[in-house]
């Protein structure tokens, strides 16, 4: 017996120790890539939005929202961002406009979603590019939920889009026009809608040859009050197609500022840039 444990290779036993030492966690992650998580780290989007459903917004009330985005590695900032947040009154909830991880990696959105969690309002996402590398789309439907998806909260319906065309190879499916389109066709008992995606229209990394499409759905949307980005880490507000349309940019969490969007009435808004 002696002589055949002296035999096993060192590798070998120290794999074994290994192995034997970490029997008693609950989870093992194999692969930096590995996005498997918890149930209450599953579905995050489908149980905000329930908690938002359980807050309703009586037809004719303000709107009043904390836009945001690119959250990426700044956990320190997206500490002192909730703390910011949960002291704004008669807030509804927080959109963060993608890029919530770097490099589309499981643990990166389950870091910042520890600091999300604590808002005193329910939070959504949208996608973002740093978002789809690697199997980071598989990341994201898997701990937050579909990559497109919509919502009315009170007089307004939110479309929810993804836009990441160069992780798509511009192949002509990112943005899903034939959804987009749907979606604008249909107010869903809605006075008024508001678009949300991570990569604006007029960027690089937008698929070029949907750009004249996904702006001409907006610009032929009447009920549409903006349209809203990140990816550029600066917040900003422009008609970039001179069309009408209002294009708003969010900051990213490294800037500790956000914005206070206030919507009432068909297309009236208000801007509140706070810093923390």
């Amino acid at each position: 017996m002696l002589n055949r444990f002296r035999s096993f290779p060192r590798l070998t036993l120290l794999s074994a120790v290994a192995a034997l030492s970490l029997s008693g966690c609950e989870m093992l992650e194999f692969s930096p890539n590995d996005f498997r998580s918890p149930d209450d780290e599953k579905d995050l989007t489908a149980k905000n939005l329930e908690r938002l459903r359980q807050q309703p917004l009586p037809a004719g009330d303000t709107l009043r929202f904390v836009f945001t985005g690119d959250s990426q590695r700044f956990y320190d900032e997206a500490k002192d961002l909730v703390a910011s947040v949960n002291q704004q009154p008669g807030i509804q909830f927080l959109v963060v406009a993608g890029d919530i991880s770097d490099f589309g990696m499981g643990r990166e959105m389950r870091w910042v979603n520890e600091h999300l969690r604590k808002l005193k309002v329910p939070y959504v996402t949208v996608v973002g590019n740093h978002d789809s590398v690697g199997n980071g789309r598989e990341a994201y439907q898997h701990i937050f939920g579909p990559l497109n998806y919509s919502f009315v909260y009170g007089d307004t319906k939110f479309i929810m889009v993804d836009t990441n065309g160069r992780e798509a190879n511009f192949d002509g499916s990112t943005p899903n026009m034939s959804w987009v389109r749907q979606q604008l066709s249909d107010l869903s008992g809605a006075r008024r809608q508001i678009v949300i995606s991570h990569v604006p229209p007029q960027d690089a990394d937008f698929d070029p040859t949907l750009t004249d499409a996904y702006a001409g759905a907006l610009r032929t949307t009447p009920k549409l009050v903006f349209e809203m980005n990140g990816h550029r880490h600066d917040f900003g507000v422009s008609q970039p197609f001179n069309d009408g349309v209002n294009y708003v940019n969010s900051y990213g969490f490294e800037k500790r500022a956000y914005v206070i969007l206030t919507v009432w009435g068909d297309k009236q808004f208000r801007l509140k840039q706070v810093k923390f």
